[in-house]
């Protein structure tokens, strides 16, 4: 298994001052996915989690939504020319009766630790294969100031950011602000693939009744991902995209950005934010 961190040789200077040094960086390898034999994806993540961030992949592709839908994933030997296992290859064996998608050349997907998934579907296509529509679940009620703490419990557990400075996280919470899972890894979409998986493998899906807080920006992928989780609330330190506004428009996803102290956005589902300080004063 590949290290979440290594060391590399620095030059510092400070004030003026030359010196040498070593310096802790966050790990980025890729980790090819494999459907029953045949590949499918190839992501770079931080190693750790990987049969989880497999899982939650797969989640969000709409191929597997419960425990019983997965067999086993393992790595896969024989991964370089001279027969070594690099732990940079996984397969996921499924059940036998999981529809799996159509595996082509132009079905492969590369993703990044920086954007994710690139050409990713369409609102139509994340609509038609949701498993559990998240304006459908029981009503889930969360106030500003419970938001407004979550930041910083999820900057508390970041154990590798703080050796490191150069990793994302997603955490959940449940609707009392108790901090349920969190996952680091070089890229967002990974960190929340990451908790998703171990929520699939733990029989935790849906996750209807839970809060996801993603460091930095909130795209279409991440959106996307929560929608395909059952999660009703998404909630981000930074801005998100036009199209992860949409998708939460769209699927009844409450979609709050900038959540920065007390401040905050809601871009959609503000039916679940309680609002009476903000109703009163209006």
């Amino acid at each position: 298994m590949g290290r979440v961190t290594e060391r590399r040789k620095v030059i510092r200077i400070r004030d003026g001052a030359v010196s040498s040094r070593p310096d802790t960086l966050v790990a980025e390898e890729p980790l090819e996915i494999r459907l029953n034999g045949k590949p499918l994806a190839i992501t770079m993540r931080t190693p750790g989690d990987d049969f989880a961030l497999a899982a939650g992949f797969l989640v969000s592709e709409g191929v597997l939504g419960a425990a019983s839908d997965l067999l086993n994933i393992v790595y896969c030997a024989g991964a370089t020319v001279d027969g070594s296992n690099t732990y940079n290859v996984v397969d996921v064996r499924t059940a036998p009766d999981v529809v799996l998608p159509d595996i082509t050349l132009e079905r492969n997907v590369y993703t990044t630790s920086s954007c994710g998934l690139c050409g990713k579907a369409s609102l139509d296509a994340v609509r038609t294969t949701a498993r559990w529509p998240i304006s459908d679940a029981p009503p889930l009620r969360v106030g500003p100031e419970l938001l407004a703490t979550l930041p910083d419990r999820l900057r508390a557990a970041q154990r590798v950011f703080d050796r490191t400075g150069g990793l994302h996280a997603a955490a959940l919470f449940d609707e009392d602000g108790e901090l349920l899972d969190i996952r680091e890894d070089v890229g967002r979409h990974n960190a929340v693939d990451k908790l998703v998986g171990r929520a699939l493998q733990q029989g935790g899906l849906p996750l209807s009744r839970c809060i996801l807080l993603v460091s930095g920006r909130a795209s279409f992928e991440l959106a996307q991902k929560a929608v395909m989780a059952g999660i009703p609330v998404l909630a981000a330190v930074s801005a998100p995209s036009s199209l992860a506004v949409d998708l939460a428009a769209e699927t009844g996803l409450t979609l709050v950005g900038f959540l920065r102290g007390s401040s905050m956005n809601v871009y959609a589902g503000e039916k679940r934010i309680t609002l009476r300080e903000a109703a009163a004063q209006g």
